[in-house]
């Protein structure tokens, strides 16, 4: 592989080219970005796992370019148009645009206009008048009348086809004109006359103009979006106030036609050569593409967006092991209820009507308060979807009714984004084979309040939805951006492996879903695995793999007590000799992890193992297997503000940051629409990017400053009006995006019609 492919990552990732070309040994060789940002530090020299997804994807892009070099040499060379010069610009080009503008001239094309010009005999003409300015060009034309050409006209036209032909396969023609129009081109959008009222979303844009250098991601995907929806006309436009024939890109175009020109008449048709060359093909196939241009770099940005919030979502605060209600609200359909053991394990499963049209508050109310008594339950999740307001007023009624010395479940409303993909998927049939597709909706939403990972590990990323115009980007590209981000998040928190899900495996590096059902098939066969080792009697998995993924599984209570950390078996036997220089074994470290203060790593350096991966075992003793993670906290909404209407300017509320894009951050502040934090008001200073500030899954406080309830918009502010930032400029640790809701009594549970709490567990034990 070239070296100049090294030193172009290791430039683009801040690393040598020496590190580059080790981490690309490893990934050629089949090793996975985990295990290596994880157990080959030594070799890379410690690339962490984000700059190697870079190296990786830069890296396929490089050998494709590459590739494509190596196929227009062939292509030119069998043309026998190569030559040293030539072969030195192809050489030199860095970017597939350059490439493809050096090849334009050999590049096989169909038949064009230039071509039946120069098969009618025309190209003499277009050299004359090139090269003897003093001639008339309409004069010169007489000389080239034909059958196929019968008039001046037709004979000065072909003439310019040529020339223009010429013009628009000049490479470094080309390159000027992109960087002058990357410079100075505005980037217009106008609404289509007729479509004012069925766009009226896109109504900020209906006319729009703004520097195209300095156009905003999220700005160009909405102006892409109105004209796809035929809402929209977008345009590039430069040099618009120059007059006919003077502007910068006719100069350069003129001037690459004929160098300095006069004020003969050949000059004069010149000029009006290169004008038409510029309006009519330059303009319009450089506009082309720079907006695609545009467009990637857009989609590029809100791909990147998008993987920080998955990435924040999947790695929020698990509640761990507790017994758990989950609720999927719904008003004709009822409230889907599903009651979980503290391991995720359905119970049993009800239907309550408490909405129109059946208003069955009191009925629902006991069978929930059954269900709290008869399962233990310790926490309640409510979907934040539809009916979540009136759901969460239906629970807060039911928790008051709870004696004070009584043990009360906390109520927690967690995002049930992609439950419903999840219910109707083949998994969850096999999962949950009894259960009808309405119930399973409400068994994923207390699982992932118990552990976010483990549940949303089931839901393809893209459903999840927390991205910036995510069904407006490359599909595939986005796929394999977010799969990336569940396989780091997968194994830097670590996976159980006698009770993780087929699909919780699939993620973990080296095995993939196949071999993941194969695994889960030999534990119910064989019963649980006592070591890691028993890995190696599953079928097809073979010592690659093993050496792969035995790193990010952890067997808890087994026979082997390392195999409950993260140390790697490959250095257990660096592992035991530390553990024995402490004087004990690995449980009593554990219990007194200050007997490892006085060990020095660097007198276990081996040649296979670094100082790295030293500490990395000391690290895993002193507290071996730990989450990541958070700890779980939950945020408390404003009682009385349940709707929009309900919102008045100047409120200051708390809420939780459900998503950040490039142009700010969205809250969840019990509403039902989520507030906008633009990025200028998320602190009193300064701030380019939102994620310096917030993530999703914060736990903020924000100031209500517009709410317009005809467009669905909520304006809201982080600021103190010039004094100090609300938080530190630092990031926050991370914070869980579950969200406990204290609220009122909901007026349709009247005390009249709920009676007390052992009224109505009475009447529901007498139902059950």
């Amino acid at each position: 592989m070239s070296s100049q492919i090294f030193r172009i990552i290791a430039s683009e990732i801040n690393a040598s080219a020496d590190q580059v070309r080790a981490a690309v040994t490893l990934l050629d060789e089949g090793s996975t970005v985990p295990f290596i940002a994880r157990y080959r530090k030594e070799v890379t020299g410690g690339l962490d796992d984000a700059q190697l997804r870079d190296l990786s994807e830069r890296l396929t892009y490089l050998r494709e370019f590459e590739a494509r070099r190596e196929t227009i040499i062939k292509s030119i060379t069998e043309q026998g148009n190569m030559s040293d010069e030539l072969g030195q610009k192809l050489a030199q080009a860095v970017t597939k645009s350059e490439l493809e503008d050096i090849y334009l001239p050999y590049k096989p094309k169909r038949r064009t206009k230039a071509m039946i010009a120069r098969e009618n005999g025309l190209e003499p003409l277009a050299r004359k008048l090139l090269e003897n300015r003093t001639l008339d060009p309409e004069v010169a034309a007489q000389e080239h009348l034909n059958a196929e050409v019968p008039d001046v006209k037709s004979a000065l036209n072909g003439a310019r086809d040529i020339l223009t032909e010429e013009l628009s396969e000049n490479a470094d023609l080309l390159a000027r004109l992109r960087t002058h129009m990357r410079d100075n081109a505005q980037i217009v959008s106008k609404v289509i006359d007729g479509q004012q009222a069925a766009g009226q979303k896109f109504s900020d844009y209906f006319d729009h103009q703004e520097a195209f250098s300095k156009a905003a991601g999220h700005r160009a995907l909405a102006m892409f979006r109105g004209r796809n929806e035929g809402t929209l006309s977008v345009e590039l436009q430069v040099d618009a106030d120059a007059p006919r024939g003077t502007s910068r890109a006719e100069e350069l175009t003129l001037y690459a036609l004929a160098g300095t020109v006069g004020v003969t008449k050949a000059d004069q048709w010149l000029r009006t050569v290169a004008t038409w060359a510029w309006r009519v093909k330059l303009s319009n196939s450089i506009s082309i593409d720079l907006l695609v241009e545009l467009r990637e770099k857009a989609e590029e940005e809100a791909i990147t967006v998008f993987g920080r919030n998955l990435k924040d979502l999947l790695l929020a605060a698990p509640v761990g092991n507790r017994a758990t209600l989950g609720l999927d609200p719904g008003i004709r359909t009822g409230v889907k209820v599903a009651a979980v053991d503290s391991t995720g394990k359905v119970l049993e499963t009800a239907t309550i009507y408490p909405f129109q049209p059946k208003m069955d508050v009191a009925g629902s109310m006991a069978t929930l308060g059954a269900l709290i008594l008869r399962h233990n339950v310790d926490l309640i999740a409510i979907g934040n979807g539809t009916a979540s307001r009136e759901t969460e007023k239906l629970v807060t009624d039911l928790l008051a009714q709870i004696p004070a010395q009584g043990k009360k479940p906390t109520k927690v409303v967690v995002s049930e984004a992609g439950a419903s993909v999840y219910s109707a998927s083949a998994l969850a049939s096999q999962e949950l084979p009894d259960l009808d597709v309405s119930l399973r909706g409400a068994v994923s939403i207390a699982r992932r309040l118990q552990d976010p990972l483990a549940e949303l590990v089931k839901i393809e990323p893209k459903s999840i939805g927390v991205g910036q115009y995510q069904h407006d980007v490359d599909q595939s590209k986005l796929s394999r951006r977010l799969d990336a981000v569940v396989e780091d998040a997968v194994n830097a928190v670590g996976v159980t492996l006698n009770t993780a899900s087929a699909p919780l495996l699939a993620r973990v590096a080296g095995i993939g879903p196949n071999l993941a059902e194969t695994i889960v098939a030999h534990r119910e066969v064989h019963g649980a695995f006592q070591t890691r080792n028993d890995l190696l009697k599953v079928s097809r998995l073979g010592p690659k793999v093993f050496e792969q993924c035995a790193g990010f599984l952890r067997i808890p209570n087994g026979t082997e007590p390392l195999d409950s950390s993260a140390v790697h078996p490959e250095a257990y036997a660096i592992a035991r000799k530390i553990v024995s220089d402490c004087g004990g074994d690995l449980r009593s470290i554990q219990s007194n992890p200050k007997s490892l203060a006085n060990i020095e790593p660097r007198q276990y350096v081996t040649a296979d193992f670094g100082l790295p991966t030293i500490k990395d075992i000391l690290s895993e003793l002193e507290k071996p297997g730990l989450d990541p993670r958070p700890e779980f906290k939950t945020a408390t909404f404003a009682e009385g503000v349940n709707e929009m209407t309900d919102l008045k300017v100047g409120m200051s509320l708390e809420g939780t940051v459900t998503n950040v894009a490039a142009f700010g951050a969205f809250v969840d502040i019990g509403v039902h629409q989520d507030g906008l934090v633009h990025v200028s008001q998320l602190a009193d200073r300064f701030i380019k990017d939102p994620h310096e500030v917030v993530k999703a899954g914060d736990i903020v406080r924000v100031r209500v400053t517009e709410v317009d309830v005809s467009r669905k918009r909520i304006g809201l502010s982080m600021r103190k009006d010039g004094g100090a930032p609300d938080r530190p400029t630092e990031r926050k640790p991370p914070q869980t995006q579950h969200k406990a809701r204290v609220q009122s009594v909901p007026k349709s549970a009247s005390r009249s019609n709920r009676g007390s709490f052992g009224d109505l567990l009475q009447s529901a034990m007498k139902k059950n």
